[in-house]
């Protein structure tokens, strides 16, 4: 079982890449929108490439994704 822990931003891309996810435009401040065309999905993620986006924000992409711990962090 995977553990949840702090990911850098490339780390979640390729992430959301593997679920289906494609960039889809800058949002606010140093937020992206990713998108998922299958069902329309959209969520933010923070691109900040020097720091690691804590495990709270993790969770809620995560959350937003529609997946569960385990399997995101395992991909």
């Amino acid at each position: 079982m995977a553990e949840l822990r702090e990911l850098n931003y490339q780390e979640i891309t390729r992430r959301l890449r593997k679920l289906g996810f494609r960039l889809y435009r800058q949002g606010k401040g140093s937020h992206e929108l990713w998108v998922r065309d299958a069902d329309g999905r959209v969520v933010p993620v923070p691109h900040d490439r020097g720091k690691a986006i804590r495990k709270g924000t993790v969770r809620a992409i995560i959350r937003e994704v529609g997946s569960d711990v385990t399997e995101f962090m395992e991909l």
